[in-house]
């Protein structure tokens, strides 16, 4: 696998990955995406790479700015088992440790039926997605889809004229969620990180603060953040994928030891608890951005959204493991569960001290990974701004450190793990798994004069679920937040 090693304008002869949208439609139809390389990146785990041979270049989009793997001529497709897999391995991340205390904030009645019904609005919307991006694919005759934010700036810019001044800015708003998502992934990670290791070192005598925990993890994130090509990268990924599945093993045989009568949870929960739900939960859910680059390296992509296809197969299992996964932690644990269900795992039991580490290291191993999304959307715009820059890749290195630098100093000042990822959820993955992609299908539906009433009020209720969602999640996080520094 090669991608390239400077970041400078990338030309015919330079490979880079496809994700993140960092490039814009240009005008000029130049092409600049001969990638070797298949990444295939989700806003929570791992990374799943695909070696490629050697590529025809592929027609884009006039004044496309690189597919960034959506729509390459696979030499190598995936069958149906295999993109299943990567589904599941790309959508069962770390939030699933947190799905207890989600479950905590809705009831144990409530809880996991309403994970069912967001399971279904989610994968609905991913639908909407794969749709819309089929139509501008149709619409705008080209060879290779667009990505996520490339679809939203073609839905646009297709659209009535009031639409068309818009494009640009719609697509750079998705690519700003995309990268607070991420970045708020990476802070979620110092803290998730900091508080199991805290407590395997504080059984054995070594009790340290929380911060500096995560002031001694920031060395090894900051190492690994500063790789550059993402051939390095990706053994990275395996072993990280091996870690989380060993430890979610492990944690459903403790969740499942001595398990007390349901009577004694509570069945449902306060309403003003509900919101920081909701941000745990879509947290967990947020794995839109997989489904475009998955279709399209498929064998059969029909394959993917047919009725029993791989979306709808893959996301039922995944929603099924987060309703048992929190709901089993909640029973087992109650009130005291806490942010993730690692850090109720007894702490004397030398297996419990084994799945918080094992799981510790495989999140800092996926630090990078997600990382990397980031500075590949953020960093040529930055160049486009400063650059050219003398010693580029010494410029690179320091961007790298000082965004490494800014999610510590995030992790930090917000060190309670439940609280961050209910505010990560509310604010950005609500946004990209919720809004965008109703809205996608309202203007795809107008720009190709079938919009219905009934397409209207389905994508109306979803936009107001998803509002409600983000505005009362991202409030009741914050308040949530200030209650607890107050109370330190």
């Amino acid at each position: 696998m090669e991608l390239q090693n400077n970041s400078s304008v990338p030309s015919n002869n330079v490979k880079q990955p496809w994700y993140g949208s960092k490039s814009s439609y240009q005008i000029d139809g130049r092409d600049k995406s001969n990638e070797n390389v298949f990444m295939t990146f989700q806003s929570k785990e791992p990374i799943i790479s695909i070696p490629m041979q050697e590529k025809h270049p592929k027609e884009k989009v006039p004044g496309s700015g690189g597919g960034h793997g959506h729509g390459i001529s696979v030499e190598h497709p995936t069958s149906y088992g295999e993109t299943l897999m990567h589904l599941l391995k790309g959508n069962v991340g770390s939030g699933i440790f947190a799905m207890g205390d989600a479950i905590r904030n809705a009831g144990i009645l409530i809880g996991p039926g309403v994970v069912l019904i967001l399971g279904i609005i989610c994968v609905h919307c991913q639908h909407l997605l794969l749709s819309a991006a089929k139509k501008m694919k149709a619409k705008s005759e080209v060879s290779v889809p667009p990505d996520f934010a490339e679809t939203v700036e073609l839905c646009f810019a297709t659209g009535p004229p009031r639409m068309q001044k818009i494009s640009k800015f719609m697509k750079t708003l998705v690519n700003i969620f995309l990268c607070v998502t991420q970045l708020g992934f990476c802070c979620v990670y110092f803290v998730f990180i900091s508080e199991n290791a805290k407590q395997v070192l504080d059984y054995h005598g070594y009790d340290l603060d929380v911060h500096l925990h995560m002031a001694i993890i920031l060395l090894p994130i900051l190492c690994t953040s500063l790789i550059r090509n993402l051939k390095y990268l990706a053994p990275f990924s395996t072993i990280a994928n091996i870690f989380m599945l060993m430890g979610l093993i492990i944690t459903v045989y403790y969740t499942s030891q001595d398990l007390p009568s349901i009577s004694e949870r509570t069945y449902v929960a306060q309403p003003t608890q509900l919101p920081l739900f909701f941000g745990t939960a879509v947290f967990a859910f947020e794995g839109i951005g997989l489904v475009l680059p998955l279709q399209n390296e498929m064998r059969k992509p029909s394959d993917f959204r047919r009725p029993i296809g791989v979306l709808n197969v893959g996301m039922s299992v995944v929603t099924m493991l987060y309703i048992l996964i929190g709901s089993l932690s909640y029973l087992k644990y109650g009130d005291d569960i806490k942010g993730s269900v690692t850090l109720n795992l007894p702490e004397g039991d030398i297996l419990a001290q084994s799945v918080k580490i094992i799981i510790s290291l495989g999140i800092l191993l996926t630090y990078a990974l997600q990382f990397y999304i980031a500075v590949e959307i953020m960093y040529p715009n930055l160049q486009n701004w400063l650059g050219p820059f003398k010693y580029p890749v010494f410029a690179e290195l320091t961007f790298r450190s000082v965004l490494v630098l800014i999610t510590f100093i995030m992790a930090e000042a917000i060190p309670f793990l439940n609280l961050f990822i209910s505010l990560v959820g509310a604010v950005s993955s609500s946004t990209l798994a919720l809004l965008f992609p109703p809205i996608l299908d309202l203007v795809t539906s107008y720009n190709c004069g079938d919009l219905k009433f009934i397409t209207v009020v389905k994508n109306v209720i979803i936009l107001l679920f998803g509002v409600v969602g983000c505005v009362t999640g991202t409030y009741e996080s914050i308040n949530s937040i200030i209650s607890a520094f107050n109370k330190q």
